[in-house]
């Protein structure tokens, strides 16, 4: 990816790219380099190499057979992802053949964890950020989140943390920082154009950089769909204790955290680590308003992902008092499965429909495997 400035023509290509279009984007022919395959083929070679020192050296009196299995399954496993000696996501499927054919358990068991309501939850939060990201949608919900805030430095500073803090709580931290920041970049352009003095020391832009990484992290506690490893532990909690924690559950602990944090970050940054003046800048809100009107009027694919995202969201929120008496096998899953409506409303501003494309669903299944493996390994380690 070139670096240096981005100019408003071009920037759209790449603020908003989440990291499975990174990721693609880093592969893809035109960008990859001589030396990635010779790391693969590297790789090739020392995941199946450990795999059997292991299973021929290492052998602790206090550890069982099935222990090292699946040792050495996790190193193999491990150094074709450093590697990526194949596909990722199809490194993921390994424990498939690993498991079973070493007697660490019967194909059954390591099957299930590939398949369970968690992972649908997962999926469906998948849908969301793609259909987010399709229409602009979450660019316009931050946009219109600072513009509502204030125009001095410290509410600047708190509009960005709770536009990022927002969309954390339902796409990936990652996709959400990475749009962010051109934002950021370009208010702070403006605003330090003007300001004289100390003020060009640009504390302003040093504080937005942390608050957007901070609140992306914090803005993923909140939901159980904000961040994977929320869905890894209530899988866990579930196993291991048969206690089911559904997302208005989460949410109940989860947002007040997740709000607690956010003010401590806020007064932090703005007051000890940056202190900065509440000076008025209408530069900065300017040029807020300017990228608000450049999106245009919200169109009919954005008012229909908006909908459905609200019912969904609503629909988990209600779930425990007010869907489960109607439905009593409901479960957080099937409400997020209720996305595949995207699917089927057609686009008027473009062919096809709300959410559509072979490559964009091939992306989200790759990120899908690997979570899953991450759910598999954590299980059997």
């Amino acid at each position: 990816m070139p670096q240096g400035k981005i100019s408003r023509g071009n920037r759209s290509k790449f603020d908003m790219l989440p990291t499975w279009d990174l990721y693609e984007v880093r592969h893809s022919p035109k960008t990859r380099v001589p030396m990635i395959n010779n790391k693969k083929t590297i790789g090739r070679i020392l995941g199946p190499l450990l795999f059997m020192l292991i299973l021929l050296f290492f052998r602790p009196e206090d550890m069982e057979p099935s222990a090292r299995y699946v040792l050495a399954s996790t190193v193999w496993i491990a150094a074709w992802w450093v590697t990526e000696a194949i596909p990722i996501p199809m490194t993921s499927l390994l424990p498939l053949v690993f498991f079973p054919g070493m007697g660490v358990s019967k194909i059954a068991p390591v099957a299930e964890a590939y398949i369970n309501p968690i992972i649908f939850l997962f999926i469906g939060g998948f849908m969301l950020a793609l259909a987010l990201e399709k229409w602009n949608l979450h660019r316009r919900i931050a946009l219109t989140i600072i513009a509502s805030v204030g125009a001095n430095s410290q509410l600047i500073v708190m509009g960005f943390m709770i536009a990022t803090g927002f969309l954390s709580m339902w796409i990936s931290n990652t996709a959400t920082t990475l749009m962010m920041v051109p934002i950021a970049l370009a208010i702070v352009a403006q605003i330090y154009q003007h300001l004289p003095g100390k003020e060009s020391e640009n504390l302003l832009g040093k504080a937005l950089m942390l608050a957007i990484a901070y609140s992306a992290s914090i803005g993923g506690l909140a939901t159980l769909v904000g961040t994977p490893t929320n869905l890894i532990f209530t899988g866990y909690v579930k196993e291991a204790y048969a206690v089911d924690i559904s997302f208005d559950q989460w949410f109940v602990y989860g947002f007040p955290l997740s709000l607690m944090l956010m003010v401590v970050v806020w007064w932090y940054l703005v007051n000890r680590a940056f202190p900065l003046k509440t000076l008025k800048m209408e530069r900065g809100r300017e040029e807020i308003r300017q990228q608000l009107r450049d999106l245009g009027k919200m169109s009919f694919e954005e008012k229909w992902v908006l909908v459905v995202f609200g019912l969904v969201a609503l629909g988990w929120m209600t779930r425990s008092w007010v869907l489960k008496p109607l439905i009593p096998n409901i479960h957080d899953s099937m409400i997020a499965i209720v996305r595949i409506i995207l699917f089927l409303i057609p686009s008027r501003n473009a062919e096809g429909n709300l959410l559509t494309g072979k490559r964009r669903l091939r992306i989200a299944l790759g990120a899908f495997f690997f979570f899953i493996w991450r759910r598999c390994r954590s299980f059997w380690l």
